[in-house]
């Protein structure tokens, strides 16, 4: 730690600075993670030992471009850098550090175990544990096992597709790579556990970004709110690739925030990082491409204005962004086909912008246009716009507000996979003795669903921040707001018109924690500071003050906690690990494994491959008997044992004495389709295996 060079005690440590810093290192350390890995990945290189080597120099390098001081270290974020009125106190550090902590330490107690592929949790843990054994990738169909090809097998499962002659996990590799860091240091346990690792991180870099934004006091405020959330709670529980988006996000942004306030060099770095940890969220989340636009819009934006930072940020975003398309299409391209319906006009918007942020930019600095845009904006902010701007905002959220009583969305499935999603709607629609219509989307009740997870309250500050902020930017205020409330406005009004997600709850609040929720909180504490000056201005005591402004925090947590209390303390998706490893265990070593029951076959087909380290296929549903003694001849031909795999033990029965493997009674979370989630659901599953006795 740097001793103050601020004037204000040689000697003594400056907790402003040290606040700011330590809330960026998460991002910086991500960063560094990421460049080191990817390539690794794309050569089929990815080993700890040359992943390590060169990731300690590559972090090293990173966190000093990130965090150093300049000449002097007068251009260091720190105090001068943090708005509020004098010195910063120390106890805003400290609680923000107690809340990380404590969400740490509350998410590891109540971690789930989800392996057993059902939902995206668990295809991450495999797809890490892929990579943590082996890697590389594609994933080798290993027909070689069963005898060769056979056209009575099949090796694709849900989140695993069969392509080309390989497996190809879904999933951009971005939380992969960040998981399998997890799996070289514990297993499986270090994987899940890299989850509320991950989580503690966003509630950190969250806070870092109020306190730039805001003020450090109100720093500790945004962390609990944050971390009361239920959708918080729920992605840094199970292996979501939320989590490491919100950090690069949050960070990118707070490192942007440093660069403005830095000169020269220090200032060009600090734009760099920013850029490449936003891009580099295209690595985590493909629909990241959307979310990062406006700050493309921003660096052109800068460079029309003469700044170089708008090029070391351009330059950071196409690199970070170019990292992620290179490796959708190369190694993930099955995924990104899948999503070609949406992917495709996500990148004509994306090519548009492109184009229109390059016309901006000769516009501005042509000398014929430039001055007239820039008499013109001067002309808005004295005009009425800025006022109108605000109005239009609340107006906006009051239509999301009724959306409900005008709208009803319906999708009628054009895929299989839309098929069943239908059914399951439809199932839940039963559980809760709703009207059965398996198309309905309640995607109208978005809104609804924001307000279910941080209370009515905050969502009205967040109503009147954004309102204030508008009319600020547009008056030429308050800019360094400009980019956090483009990126909060552009995403939460994209997500809100179309959620694009299976509506059941608490699964469906992943699409809103990703920007959506704390892009809001962040309005929220941003009029709660705003409130709290002008109260403050009648003239009560500081005490007076003190005590009001945690009273009103405090009343913006009460709904907060309670729709997410209960959650709090329960937890889901017990002793999976245990049960999968009592399952390899009794798999013999020389194994060829062949699933012949569907269900099964979708849970635990890449389990067998990726945890048991067994050969795994499944039968097409064309298969007939012969067929399947077929097979079993083949493997034997192959020199391994034959191990047929199913549900029940008279789905396996046929083929030789079935044997239980695996029996799990757990918990999993309840779904809701039209009210705050709570409760929980039973899951119980069992799996049989038969060797096939020589005939």
């Amino acid at each position: 730690m740097e001793e103050s060079t601020d004037g204000h005690g040689a000697g003594t440590l400056d907790a402003g600075r040290l606040l700011v810093r330590v809330t960026v290192v998460p991002t910086l350390l991500i960063v560094a993670w990421l460049a080191v890995s990817l390539p690794l990945l794309m050569a089929g290189a990815l080993r700890p030992v040359p992943a390590l080597a060169l990731f300690v120099p590559v972090a090293a390098l990173v966190l000093w471009l990130g965090l150093r001081s300049g000449p002097g270290g007068g251009d260091a974020p720190g105090r001068r850098e943090l708005p509020g009125r004098g010195p910063v106190p120390w106890w805003p550090l400290i609680t923000v550090f107690g809340i990380a902590a404590a969400f740490l330490v509350l998410q590891i107690a109540m971690c789930a175990e989800q392996i057993i592929v059902r939902r995206d949790p668990a295809s991450y843990v495999q797809f890490a544990t892929w990579l943590a054994g082996h890697g590389s990738l594609p994933i080798p169909l290993s027909e070689q096992a069963f005898g060769g090809p056979d056209p009575a097998l099949a090796y694709e499962s849900p989140a695993f597709y069969q392509a080309d002659g390989a497996i190809v996990p879904q999933f951009m590799a971005g939380l992969p790579l960040l998981l399998t860091l997890g799996g070289w240091a514990g297993g499986t346990h270090g994987i899940l556990l890299a989850a509320p690792l991950l989580g503690a991180c966003c509630v950190l870099a969250f806070a870092g970004l109020v306190a730039r934004l805001v003020g450090p006091r109100w720093a500790p405020a945004g962390a609990l709110l944050l971390a009361l959330t239920l959708p918080m709670l729920y992605v840094s529980r199970n292996t979501f690739s939320e989590p490491p988006a919100i950090v690069l996000l949050l960070g990118g942004l707070s490192l942007l925030h440093d660069a403005r306030r830095a000169e020269g060099r220090r200032a060009d770095r600090l734009a760099f990082l920013a850029g490449l940890a936003l891009g580099l969220i295209v690595l985590v989340r493909i629909d990241g491409l959307r979310d990062i636009l406006p700050a493309l819009v921003f660096a052109g934006l800068l460079a029309a204005l003469g700044r170089r930072t708008g090029r070391w940020l351009g330059g950071g975003l196409l690199l970070g962004a170019g990292a992620g398309l290179a490796e959708g299409f190369g190694l993930s391209r099955p995924y990104l086909t899948y999503l070609e319906a949406s992917l495709t006009p996500l990148l004509v918007i994306t090519g548009a912008i492109v184009t229109g942020t390059a016309v901006m930019v000769a516009v501005l600095r042509w000398n014929r246009t430039g001055p007239r845009v820039r008499r013109a904006g001067a002309a808005v902010a004295r005009g009425r716009l800025p006022g109108a701007a605000a109005v239009l905002t609340v107006l906006v959220l009051l239509g999301f507000a009724v959306r409900p009583l005008v709208q009803t969305v319906r999708r009628p499935p054009a895929t299989a996979d839309d098929e069943m999603n239908v059914r399951f709607i439809e199932t839940i629609q039963r559980i809760q003795h709703l009207p059965v219509d398996g198309t309905r989307q309640y995607s109208e009740l978005s809104l609804h669903w924001v307000a279910w997870y941080i209370g009515p309250p905050a969502l009205l500050f967040a109503a009147l921040g954004a309102a204030l902020l508008v009319r600020r930017l547009l008056r030429g205020q308050s800019t360094e707001w400009l980019l956090p409330y483009a990126m909060v406005v552009w995403t939460t009004t994209q997500v809100l018109l179309r959620p694009g997600i299976t509506p059941d709850h608490p699964w469906a609040s992943r699409r809103l924690i990703g920007l959506v929720i704390p892009g809001l909180l962040l309005f929220t504490v941003f009029a709660a500071a705003w409130t709290f000056r002008r109260v403050r201005r009648l003239g009560y005591s500081p005490r007076a003050m003190r005590i009001g402004a945690v009273t009103g925090v405090g009343l913006l947590l009460v709904p907060v906690v309670l729709t997410s209390g209960g959650y709090l303390v329960t937890r889901t998706e017990r002793h999976e690990v245990a049960a999968v490893e009592g399952m390899c265990g009794a798999l013999p070593p020389d194994a060829s494994v062949v699933v012949v029951e569907h269900s099964t076959a979708d849970r635990f087909l890449q389990v067998v491959r990726g945890m048991c380290g067994r050969p795994a296929a499944r039968t097409t549903a064309a298969a007939t008997p012969a067929d399947v003694r077929r097979v079993i001849g083949g493997v034997r031909d192959a020199g391994r044992r034959p191990v047929m795999m199913a549900a029940k033990a008279e789905q396996v029965a046929p083929y030789g004495p079935p044997s239980r493997v695996l029996r799990l009674d757990t918990r999993q979370d309840g779904r809701t389709l039209t009210e705050p989630p709570g409760g929980t659901w039973g899951l119980s599953m069992e799996v049989w295996i038969a060797e096939p006795g020589r005939s």
